[in-house]
């Protein structure tokens, strides 16, 4: 683990060290063929999303036995059936029918202890097994131990349900999380959570608005009435900068500053009824004792500061785990093609315990939805502008250095040809 921290005044004078070199980055041009080549997102394909381990739900999302959900996984043409058996346990298979092919499964989640074709009636059980085939005796040598469905390696940390579409891993998920695994165990994470969903499909490439969530550089200038004046300081932190920055092997980490005196405009009533005396943060500041857990921890906020608003925390290819002064929040980075993005944003937000509470949690997701459409609305005018073939490298700060370090990241996995490879 690389860790290098900037301090609460990160002004121009204090800004002295570098989370680049403290990360063992380079410091030149970056290419932009990633965003824009449609023979690096076949790469991406088979040597990226084909060989990582995949998010693709959480462990709430299967509150009993015989729960299930689907989760269509574009770039690997998957359908995938994740469910909890009879015995408890979470498992993910190929949505498809053993006889020809069909998808079993087509509403997006339920509970049943069986699962039938449309097409013949084949039916299988919620452990993959297949139980009954229709007319039975007029196959030929049928073994129906055999014609389950295909099981998918699946694993769970810290109830986060993950994937790998390789029949055979080439790593664990344990090995493939490292430190960053092992920093954020035990993240109170809070129960009956009511979870806001934002999804958004635009033509851009997927790490366009991947990027958008890993620097505060951008702030200032595409979010002056929305994210800024919680974000910078006039004195201390005119530029947003980050507060300290991290880097777990293959993923990655930084804490974004925030301005201790912000107040609401004279004129917007409603967020000043919201972040009234205890609340200090665009993000929905929030002093519940679940909160408060949460920003114990001593991975959230690694250096305690007072000024802090939120960690950025990304989970190598596509999975961003958020966490603010109001609670958490997830980001999902799925690419559709090399121009195309499916992205979904998962605000999970605590049980209210009063009006002002309530209103106080209803401003926190109101005002994300401003924010996202800043940010995704840019994105297209920036793969126009690669797409144009102006310019053949971009040049990134040091506060943006979580995007050279997944571009670095990427290249090693498209250009690796064993994850053993990848990995070093």
């Amino acid at each position: 683990m690389n860790d290098m921290v900037m301090g609460a005044h990160t002004g121009e004078a204090g800004a002295k060290d570098s989370f680049t070199l403290a990360s063992g980055l380079g410091t030149g041009p970056v290419a932009v063929d990633s965003y824009i080549s449609p023979e690096f997102f076949e790469l991406e394909r088979k040597r990226v999303f084909g060989r990582s381990w995949l998010h693709v739900g959480r462990i709430d999302q299967l509150p009993q036995k015989d729960s299930y959900f689907v989760k269509e996984i574009e770039i690997c043409k998957a359908s995938v059936l994740v469910t909890r058996n009879e015995e408890g346990k979470v498992q993910a298979f190929h949505n498809v029918c053993s006889h020809r092919g069909n998808l079993v499964v087509t509403d997006d989640c339920g509970e049943s202890s069986r699962f039938r074709c449309a097409y013949h009636g084949w039916t299988y059980q919620s452990d993959g097994s297949l139980a009954g085939v229709p007319d039975h005796k007029n196959f030929f040598d049928l073994n129906k131990k055999k014609c389950g469905l295909t099981a998918i390696a699946t694993d769970v940390w810290e109830g986060w349900i993950f994937v790998n579409m390789q029949r055979e891993p080439e790593i664990s998920l344990k090995d493939f999380l490292g430190s960053y695994g092992e920093s954020f165990a035990g993240v109170p994470y809070g129960k009956d959570h009511q979870t806001l969903v934002i999804e958004a499909r635009f033509d851009a490439n997927w790490k366009l608005i991947m990027d958008a969530f890993s620097e505060s550089y951008h702030v200032p200038a595409i979010h002056p009435a929305t994210l800024a004046p919680g974000f910078s300081h006039a004195v201390h932190n005119k530029y947003a900068r980050p507060l300290s920055g991290q880097t777990f092997g293959l993923h990655c980490a930084w804490s974004a500053y925030g301005n201790p005196e912000y107040a609401p405009p004279p004129n917007s009533e409603v967020e000043r009824l919201a972040c009234k005396v205890d609340t200090g943060g665009l993000l929905g500041s929030d002093f519940s004792e679940e909160v408060l857990q949460l920003r114990a921890h001593p991975a959230v906020n690694p250096t305690k500061e007072a000024c802090w608003s939120a960690d950025v925390t990304a989970i190598f290819p596509n999975f961003n785990i958020d966490y603010s002064t109001g609670g958490y929040w997830t980001h999902e980075f799925w690419p559709v093609a090399h121009n195309k993005t499916h992205w979904i944003l998962t605000i999970r937000i605590p049980a209210a315990t009063s009006v002002r509470h309530r209103l106080q949690l209803e401003h926190y997701a109101a005002r994300w939805g401003e924010i996202v459409l800043e940010d995704v609305t840019n994105c297209e005018r920036i793969q126009k502008g690669l797409e144009s073939g102006a310019k053949d490298v971009m040049y990134l700060q040091d506060g943006e250095f979580m995007i050279r370090h997944m571009q670095e990241t990427l290249r090693k996995w498209v250009n690796a040809e064993t994850v053993a490879e990848a990995m070093k």
